[in-house]
């Protein structure tokens, strides 16, 4: 059977509900998605479905704590099989780890929506951040031996490198920034400067945003609403598809859905959409 076009969007809506209030089905009307992965949630999966529609199906992993957090896979096939286990138990309702196999002809690709931990320099909540990014680096390996067509998507809060933030010198002792955190990317795609770096390095996965854009700054996938940061293009790139090698190779197209002004914006990220042949 031939390949297939699968076209894969990740968002951190920053709540589903305010964002198709702020314009977002228009959005994904016109997108052409197969599949769709949110984070920040902050709702109930009858809200969702209430606001995808019927040709949707749903999976939704909420989180403990209610208007917190949240993740999802929305698709319009159903899904084989899911899971929200990353390692430690207490991460495994927390709304921050979805995985799900689709079949796609006679192949099967599996999808995670991750949401990692903002963290806070120095606090708890960035110890919660880096055992989050230790199950996570658990378990990418796992990934691999369990569908060699596997891929990582969401708002992973890490820019990995100086050219994935705009203020980086303002930022190095920021989380997010972390030297600490950039190694866990070294570790999953290799290190800036290393000969396989992004194309076998560390445990071989690999950034498919920076693959498509090459060595320039940017593009960034997140902005506060503070001020003039989104028309002065002050931005960080944190939100990812992290492709297996296998599935790294099967990239068609890499979109980064950037609103035209601050009025259009319906969330304080943007969808990052990828085409992989699948089939």
């Amino acid at each position: 059977m031939a390949q297939q076009t699968v076209r894969l969007a990740t968002v951190n809506v920053n709540g589903v509900r305010a964002a198709f209030r702020k314009g977002m089905g228009a959005w994904l009307d016109g997108r052409g998605v197969d599949i769709l992965a949110l984070q920040e949630v902050r709702a109930e999966t009858s809200d969702l479905e209430s606001l995808l529609g019927p040709e949707w199906n749903v999976l939704h992993d909420a989180a403990t704590a209610k208007g917190r957090a949240g993740v999802a896979i929305a698709s319009r096939g159903k899904a084989q099989i899911h899971r929200v286990a990353i390692g430690e138990e207490d991460f495994d309702t927390a709304g921050r780890w979805l995985e799900a196999d689709y079949a796609v002809g006679d192949e099967v690709v599996t999808v995670v929506s991750a949401y990692v931990h903002s963290g806070e320099a120095g606090t708890q909540k960035q110890v919660d951040k880096y055992r989050f990014l230790d199950a996570f680096e658990a378990r990418l390996p796992e990934l691999t031996a369990h569908n060699p067509l596997a891929v990582v998507v969401g708002d992973l809060n890490v820019a990995h490198r100086s050219l994935d933030i705009k203020n980086w010198k303002g930022n190095l002792k920021n989380s997010g920034f972390l030297p600490e955190e950039r190694a866990y990317w070294d570790r999953f795609v290799g290190a800036e400067g290393d000969a396989d770096y992004n194309a076998g390095g560390g445990l071989g996965w690999v950034d498919v945003g920076r693959r498509a854009a090459g060595e320039v700054q940017g593009p960034y996938t997140w902005w506060s609403w503070r001020g003039q940061t989104f028309a002065n293009d002050a931005g960080w790139r944190i939100d990812y598809h992290l492709a297996s090698p296998a599935l790294a190779e099967r990239v068609d197209a890499v979109v980064v859905d950037r609103a035209a002004t601050r009025e259009e914006r319906w969330s304080d990220h943007t969808p990052v959409v990828v085409d992989y042949r699948v089939g």
